[in-house]
């Protein structure tokens, strides 16, 4: 059966569907294009970032995010591809920064402290303004993480990818996976407080600051030069050397899919 001329007909493919409302999850549905300048506004006004998307095929065809849509169309909509070799299709999503570096929205402070402990370089305020991130973000070459899907939206955002997860653990271990960090993880060596990487330094030069309980129980120290805090490989570090070993397992089981 067909549509009236002013819709078209849309398909979203594996973790896109995080974004529809159960209805229209892993489902052909219909959705007015009527006043859309093109693809791209179609795909945001149902949801989804175009941050997210890295292929559209409209009747079978490869098109770019500008594609205009006169109704009667067959949409659909990919993610990233991992393992399919797309090469000779119009790939959407810009390509990966040389080096993945950060900017998190003011609801992600856990996930800035565990990523800062990966040792990723990762900017975070509990005040930004949505102007704020995106212009970092553009001008440092920063990917910008959110659970603002509306943030993703923004005309100006290139690099961008939306948290799922809730709990900082579980979305450490996403973001790794999502973003395929696994070989870029720098355990221990970022300030998790102030982002500052951490440098080795003699025992006797933190010695009388350390607590009683330390000066005698370890013998090698990190100091930040940002904000001047001293790690040490405490009760705690087991527990957060298991996380990270987590994060950077390949196919590590997250809930995301």
């Amino acid at each position: 059966m067909g549509h009236p001329a002013a819709s078209a007909e849309f398909r979203f493919y594996e973790e896109l569907n995080d974004f529809l409302p159960p209805e229209r999850r892993r489902v052909d549905f219909a959705y007015s294009v009527a006043g859309t300048r093109s693809v791209k506004d179609a795909i945001e006004s149902i949801g989804v970032p175009h941050t997210e998307v890295d292929l559209i095929l409209v009747d079978g065809l490869s098109v770019g995010f500008d594609r205009v849509l006169r109704g009667g169309e067959r949409v659909a909509v990919y993610p990233l591809f991992e393992l399919l070799d797309i090469a000779e299709l119009q790939h959407l999503r810009p390509r990966p920064l040389r080096e993945p570096r950060f900017v998190l929205d003011t609801h992600l402070g856990k996930l800035a402290r565990h990523l800062r402990m990966a040792g990723f370089d990762c900017l975070y305020r509990n005040d930004y303004r949505d102007s704020e991130l995106i212009n970092a973000a553009i001008a440092e070459h920063r990917i910008i993480l959110t659970r603002d899907k509306g943030l993703l939206k923004q005309r100006l955002v290139t690099h961008g990818y939306y948290v799922r997860e809730t709990g900082s653990e579980e979305q450490l271990c996403e973001v790794v996976r999502a973003l395929q960090l696994q070989t870029a993880l720098r355990p221990f060596t970022r300030c998790r407080e102030c982002n500052a990487e951490l440098r080795e330094v003699p025992k006797a030069e933190v010695l009388a600051r350390l607590p009683s309980s330390v000066r005698g129980a370890y013998e090698r120290f990190q100091l930040c030069p940002g904000c001047g805090r001293i790690y040490w490989e405490g009760t705690h570090y087991a527990r957060l050397r298991r996380l990270l070993d987590l994060a950077g397992q390949t196919g590590v089981a997250t809930g995301v899919r």
